[in-house]
């Protein structure tokens, strides 16, 4: 496998042929090793030509590991990162003795200005409440839970709208309080726009219900295989969105080869699916 390559300038990947935004759990980090390897090889081979923005729920310190090889298979190094379900817009940075994530602050004004610091608001609104769990990480602009539907009570639901928030359940395992109309979706058109990256060049790839905005945002989208059936349910049949058969990196590749957005990496028909 080629190394990690540093970060493409702004310009060039508004400049790029095709610009893969993808989720990572399940998605960029799912499908078998065989399948992960093609597509990472694949794009550390056209970084030319190629961009790529990690859109997830992870923070950049997870990133930073990943991309590192903490995670095993080492991913490519992303040119931008959406961060955080939405919260974190980010650019990537070369190589140097501090962090490589770093926020754009044009781009996150308006996700600070809605979360309005309401941080401990929230957890005190939400202190001991039924079915959720908070995490203990430390977010900016955001507050998530381990989310347990056995014994949730929905009233939690009303508690963030009263604080002028959003609420945002999936994987029916996490519940994130998230300031008001910010999350994948709307992050993700923001860094598009202001990069001056053409739509039609870019392909959204998610598999749970938090990446529903993203992938109902317009792009061109894949839901891989195995993702969320409240996600697929909600995706309906918009003609922009495919369903993949195959699961996390073996589906980015499939949709890439169905929306003719690229030479498509290859597909290893007899990889098995698991990681």
């Amino acid at each position: 496998m080629t190394a990690p390559t540093t970060a493409r300038p702004a310009s060039r990947l508004a400049g790029a042929s095709f610009v893969l935004a993808t989720d990572l759990d399940g998605t960029f980090l799912g499908g078998s090793l065989a399948e992960r390897r093609a597509l990472y090889d694949w794009i550390e081979g056209h970084r030319d030509e190629i961009g790529l923005v990690f859109v997830t729920g992870r923070d950049p310190r997870f990133i930073e590991g990943l991309c590192a090889g903490d995670e095993g298979l080492a991913a490519p190094w992303p040119d931008y990162v959406i961060g955080d379900v939405g919260t974190t817009i980010a650019e990537v940075l070369p190589p140097n003795e501090g962090s490589r994530i770093r926020p754009i602050p044009a781009l996150e004004t308006e996700i600070s200005d809605a979360w309005a610091d309401k941080g401990q608001i929230v957890r005190a609104a939400l202190d001991g409440h039924p079915g959720l769990e908070i995490q203990q990480t430390e977010f900016r602009y955001r507050v998530s839970y381990h989310f347990d539907p056995k014994t949730y009570c929905s009233t939690a639901e009303q508690k963030v709208s009263r604080l002028g928030l959003d609420h945002l359940i999936s994987d029916d395992r996490y519940f994130d309080v998230l300031p008001r109309g910010i999350s994948k979706g709307p992050s993700l058109r923001r860094l598009v726009d202001h990069l001056g990256v053409a739509p039609g060049r870019v392909l959204a790839a998610g598999d749970t219900l938090n990446d529903l905005s993203m992938l109902e945002s317009g792009l061109k989208a894949v839901a891989v295989g195995g993702s969320e059936p409240a996600l697929i349910e909600r995706l309906g049949d918009r003609p922009q969105v495919h369903k993949a058969l195959r699961h996390g990196a073996g589906g980015i590749a499939e949709a890439v080869a169905v929306f003719d957005l690229f030479t498509p990496p290859p597909i290893h028909p007899g990889a098995s699916d698991a990681l």
